[in-house]
């Protein structure tokens, strides 16, 4: 006989399970002040009663009307839903559009007693339907609490003051180093042996050319390594340090200490033949070197003009060198053996290439007979290609080897081994430092910060490849072409710094590649460049007021502009009306999400926006149709996106309050990371690459949002609660703009919090180059490094409108006694500036000085002068000062001012 009552049990139990209950689920919503109207709507479930319990109004439906802005109370009773924990959980959405107290969503199952739904912004709370709390109860109680946001934990706690204090607790990665001349496309990469970053048992250079390894017949096509070592091997002891020639130039210095015997080394790439000097005809064509970077793409046109230059490119009359030279010497007070090992094919001991090693000439030569390294030991051709050399207490001894980047005939190799090591040293030096004496100077009292600046300048440069001195350039970002999003903050410093030709040539580049349509694509089916270059184009402008660059780049601006104008009219659908109408879609970085993004149509706004006021400067009858197109965009953006926010649930905070969330793109029902549908996405080391790396912040960064107005405020906090780490993003840091909002509000602690986490974990500490991922993924990314260097610019000068405000969240260490900041020649918007600010606080005040060009001068001038020790001041001269923010105004400022704060 079947059992009924084990059968019913079991349905129940079942039933329980998926989250279902016999009992409907009710819920209260309590308003400040009332909305005059809105509605509720159930996704995974039914509203089955709708009654107000508190207020004066009216039910109809699922839509509910109150007579006054008094506190007023609803109750919804539910079936069908679900509370599970996974995707597809019940979620309400309440409408009130035209009010004040706002659209929002909520999951369901987050309605609890003890952590109710509390949106202060909003006025609104959320209850289980037995909870008698007003809403000015509940907000009495979550305030009580006293809890905090994890920004306001940062604003409450000891200011970050340097790279120090954050060194010990985020991640020391070494990277491998690139070095070459700039502008040419051969590149050496040296892997030493140092935790993460060893690529085979001993030291590893990889010639590449761009990032693609050297591929030669004498290894069967298969990348070209060579290994080396001096001294004993990897042993348990981290015993070698490296560090850059005076901190800041391509040239790298290591020293291991094996024991009594000391290894002083130092690398750099020069020419085989040729003195390097800015006179030397260097470089590689952009189109060439493009085609060995990673993820290139051109059209058949590009193709065929690649194909009638790469031949001669690759077939170079003179080879770039690695010269290497290491310095032996007994530290010990008795005799003690030094060993080297000359360069060999291969990462490690098993690698078997057919090669010889000839003790008469030092020569290493493959059987083809093209000889790949050169050694010499004390000026004298090295004897055995592995060699022990006895050295008595105080004995020096000298280990030296060349590289050229392709293995040369032994004619060609006999006219190398004449070449001076120290000769090619000098002109190396003189030739990087003839660089930055060309570029605008920033000098800071965190020297470490001073020098990452100038390196970093140089890093860039390094792989920024063309021909000089006026041809295209190819701003690459590490292993991958150059990119409309990614080369963005490389050409912006370069601009920064005064390298405007440079930067104007690296605009270039996408101008040239700029698909007959007006589309700019570049890299990896990437959809979001066209913008992005217009912008940058635009900053250039903003920079330099070029009328002659930019009368001869309108009619390309145009046709890019055109190219998205009817991309966006493609997109006029009324089925997408509030859900991507009027906005483009396709994909913005690599994970294949081609969707209305926020972050693509952010920057193709912002790139349209730019041609608009290019087109003005120069008198442009197409100027205000731009104009308008641009602003309409901004319009159906920001209808879509405040649409979407009021759908995607709210999240809470760490003050015991709630907070609006948005998606990525328009399809999406809320924040992806919260799983809402049941999919898989995790790439690139983390679960928030759409929503915080790619995601809506980007409309405040490119001005569809004011960074001022609540909605960005909203987008700050939950990123910040939700997807930071060290108030840093994961994965690839740089990608999260909340950097730059950060910096525009002047939230100083942290600001600082996101900069020296960031570059501390990213960066190599004694080489300063960087990472693309934390994950130890693609050395030498410039376009990490690029943000770096413009979050430094930020943090030292940023404009806005006619302001310029300086120094606005430097750390106030900076401002101790006896301390200076200089910028010499930087660039802006206001053309050249000069700035110094010296602290004398012991004798009893700060001093500082700002100069611009007299004919692009900015109205205000704000400069922030922090005392260290949180001294108020007794006497500001030079303008009026504001206690709260340490910031001194000078308006009108006439092009040239100083100020003194006593104290």
């Amino acid at each position: 006989m079947i059992d009924m009552k084990f059968i019913f049990f079991t349905f129940f139990l079942l039933l329980s399970f998926h989250g279902f209950t016999q009992k409907s689920n009710e819920i209260v919503v309590e308003w400040k002040e009332s909305p005059a109207s809105g509605s509720f709507r159930v996704t995974n479930g039914n509203l089955s009663s709708l009654k107000i319990t508190e207020g004066q109004g009216k039910v109809k439906g699922n839509e509910f009307y109150f007579r006054s802005n008094k506190s007023g109370r609803v109750q919804l009773t539910l079936d069908g839903v679900e509370l599970t924990k996974g995707s597809r959980s019940t979620v309400v959405t309440l409408d009130a559009p035209n009010t004040s107290n706002g659209s929002f969503s909520f999951f369901l199952r987050d309605v609890t007693a003890e952590y109710p739904i509390y949106l202060p912004d909003y006025g609104v709370v959320v209850l289980k339907a037995d909870d008698p709390r007003s809403y000015a109860a509940v907000e009495k109680e979550i305030l009580s609490r006293k809890l905090a946001t994890k920004l306001q934990r940062l604003e409450a706690a000891p200011e970050e003051t340097s790279f120090s204090s954050v060194a010990g607790r985020v991640r020391n990665m070494s990277v491998p180093t690139w070095l070459g001349i700039s502008r040419d496309f051969r590149i050496f990469e040296v892997a030493e042996c140092l935790p993460d970053a060893a690529r085979g048992e001993a030291n590893i250079i990889t010639p590449r050319r761009s990032s693609s390894p050297l591929l030669l017949p004498e290894t069967e096509n298969n990348p070209v390594n060579y290994l080396y070592t001096v001294g004993r091997g990897i042993g348990v002891q981290d015993n070698i340090s490296r560090r850059l020639e005076q901190g800041i130039l391509p040239i790298l210095h290591s020293t291991l200490t094996d024991d009594d015997i000391r290894y002083q080394s130092t690398t750099f790439v020069s020419l085989e033949k040729s003195a390097l000097s800015a006179e030397t005809p260097i470089g590689t064509d952009f189109l060439v070197a493009d085609s060995y970077s990673g993820g290139h793409m051109f059209t058949e046109e590009q193709k065929n003009v690649l194909d009638a230059r790469r031949e001669k490119e690759l077939n170079s009359e003179e080879e770039t060198v690695l010269y290497f030279r290491s310095e032996a010497t007994n530290t010990g007070t008795v005799p003690r053996y030094a060993w080297f090992k000359a360069p060999r094919p291969g990462t490690g001991w098993h690698h078997k290439n057919d090669y010889t090693f000839d003790a008469a000439t030092g020569f290493s030569t493959y059987a083809s007979g093209k000889v790949f390294c050169i050694s010499r030991l004390n000026g004298e051709p090295l004897q055995n290609e592995e060699i022990a050399v006895l050295l008595q207490p105080n004995e020096k001894i000298v280990f030296e080897f060349l590289v050229p980047h392709s293995p040369v005939s032994e004619e060609r190799a006999t006219g190398l081994e004449k070449q001076s090591f120290q000769q090619r040293y000098d002109e190396a030096k003189k030739f990087w430092l003839g660089k930055l004496q060309q570029a605008a100077f920033i000098r800071l009292p965190e020297k470490r910060i001073e020098e990452m600046v100038q390196a970093g300048l140089l890093h860039l440069d390094l792989i920024t490849f063309g021909k000089d001195p006026d041809s295209t350039l190819a701003p690459n970002i590490g292993v991958y072409s150059p990119i409309g999003t990614e080369s963005a903050p490389i050409i912006q410093f370069y601009n920064s710094m005064g390298w405007q030709d440079v930067a104007k040539r690296s605009l270039t580049y996408f101008l040239d590649k700029q698909h007959d349509d007006g589309f700019i694509q570049n890299f990896g089916g990437y959809m979001v460049e066209t913008g992005a270059a217009l912008w940058t184009m635009g900053e250039y402008f903003r920079y330099t007021a070029d009328k002659e660059w930019a009368r001869q780049s309108a009619p390309k601006l145009l046709k890019s502009c055109d190219f998205l104008i009817a991309w966006r009219d493609r997109n006029k659908k009324e089925e997408l009306r509030g859900r991507g109408y009027g906005m483009i879609e396709g994909k913005v970085a690599d994970p294949e999400d081609h969707f209305h993004q926020f972050m693509l149509n952010g920057y193709a706004y912002l790139g349209v926006s730019r041609v608009a006021e290019i087109l003005a400067a120069i008198g442009s009858d197409q100027a205000d149709r731009i104009r308008k197109e641009a602003a309409a965009w901004k319009s159906d953006i920001r209808e879509s996106f405040f649409n979407v926010m009021a759908l995607s649930p709210v999240v809470p905070l760490g003050d015991g309050t709630w907070c609006p969330t948005a998606p990525p793109w328009t399809e999406a029902p809320g924040l992806r990371a919260l799983y809402m549908k049941p999919e898989a996405f995790w790439s690139h080391g983390t679960v928030t690459v759409s929503d915080a790396m790619l995601g809506p912040l980007y409309l405040v960064f490119c001005e569809v949002l004011h960074v001022d107005e609540p909605a960005a405020k909203m987008l700050l906090n939950y990123n910040s609660e939700l997807f930071y780490q060290g108030n840093a993003a994961f994965s690839q840091p740089y990608y999260s703009r909340h950097n730059w909002m950060q910096a525009k509000l002047g939230m100083t602690k942290p600001f600082l919090e996101t900069y020296y986490s960031t570059f501390a974990a990213l960066a190599d500490r004694e080489t300063y180059t960087f990472w693309e991922h934390l994950y130890k993924v693609s050395p030498h990314k410039t376009h990490e490094e690029g943000w770096f260097l413009m979050e430094t610019r930020w943090m030292l000068y940023q404009e806005a409108g006619d302001t310029l405000s300086l120094f606005k969240t430097i750390p106030r260490d900076w401002m101790k006694d006896g301390e200076t900041i200089e910028l010499g020649g930087v660039q802006s918007y206001f053309g050249k500036l000069n700035v110094k600010a010296t602290s004398h606080v012991n004798s009893g005040f700060i001093e500082a000085s700002v100069e611009s060009d007299a004919s692009r001068k900015p109205d205000v001038v704000t400069i922030r002068l922090p005392h260290p020790e949180h001294k108020e001041p007794v006497n500001v001269e030079g303008g009026v000062y504001d206690r709260e923010t340490e910031t001194v105004t000078i308006s009108p400022f006439t092009g040239k001012s100083t100020v003194v704060i006593q104290y």
